[in-house]
C-alpha cells in the first residue's frame, strides 16, 4: 500500500498546486475587477457633475464672425467689412432685443401677474427680433454681392446648427 501511495502521491500534490496556483489567480483577478468597479463607481460618484455650461455670444459682431470663419479669407474680410460699416444700427436693433427679453422675464416676476403684460412684452420682442433679423440678413446679403462664387458657395453651405462652440471652463 505503502508503493501506491508513493505512486499517487506526486500526483496528488500537483493536483493541490494546480488547485492553489487557480484559487490564487481567481482572487487576483477577483480582487482586480473590484478595484476597477470601485474606481468606476468613486469616479462617478465623487466626480463634479459633467454639466458643461455654453454661452453662445447672440451679438450681431459674434454672428459675423462666426460666418466669416467659414468663409475664404478675401470673403471673410468683406463680410466683416460689411458688418463695420454698420454695426452701429445692428447692435442698438440687438440691444433693443435684449431689452425686450429683460420686459418678458420681468413680465413673469410681476406681483400680481399680468397676462396681458406678458403678451405685450412677447409681441415687442418678436417685433424687436424680426428688425433684427432683417438688418442682419440685409448686411450678410450686401456682403454677398462683392463675394466671389467660392464664398457664396461657402455662405450657402453655413448653417449655425452646425458651428462648434467652445463649452467655457
Amino acid at each position: 500500500m505503502s508503493s501506491n501511495m508513493s505512486a499517487t502521491a506526486p500526483e496528488v500534490l500537483l493536483e493541490e498546486r494546480r488547485a492553489k496556483r487557480f484559487t490564487l489567480i481567481s482572487v487576483a483577478f477577483n480582487l482586480f475587477f473590484i478595484a476597477i468597479a470601485a474606481t468606476w463607481l468613486g469616479r462617478s460618484y465623487f466626480a463634479a457633475p459633467s454639466v458643461v455650461t455654453v454661452t453662445i455670444d447672440r451679438s450681431a459682431g459674434a454672428r459675423i464672425e462666426r460666418i466669416a470663419a467659414t468663409l475664404p479669407p478675401a470673403d471673410a474680410a468683406i463680410m466683416r467689412a460689411a458688418y463695420r460699416d454698420n454695426a452701429a444700427a445692428l447692435d442698438a436693433s440687438r440691444a433693443e432685443v435684449d431689452r425686450a427679453v429683460a420686459e418678458i422675464k420681468q413680465s413673469f416676476r410681476a406681483e400680481p401677474y399680468n397676462i396681458e403684460a406678458t403678451r405685450k412684452a412677447m409681441a415687442d420682442a418678436r417685433r424687436n427680433h424680426q428688425r433684427f433679423i432683417e438688418l442682419l440678413h440685409e448686411e450678410i446679403a450686401t456682403a454677398a454681392s462683392k463675394m466671389s462664387s467660392a464664398g457664396r458657395a461657402k455662405l450657402a453651405e453655413y448653417s449655425s446648427a452646425r458651428v462648434t462652440i467652445k463649452p467655457d471652463r
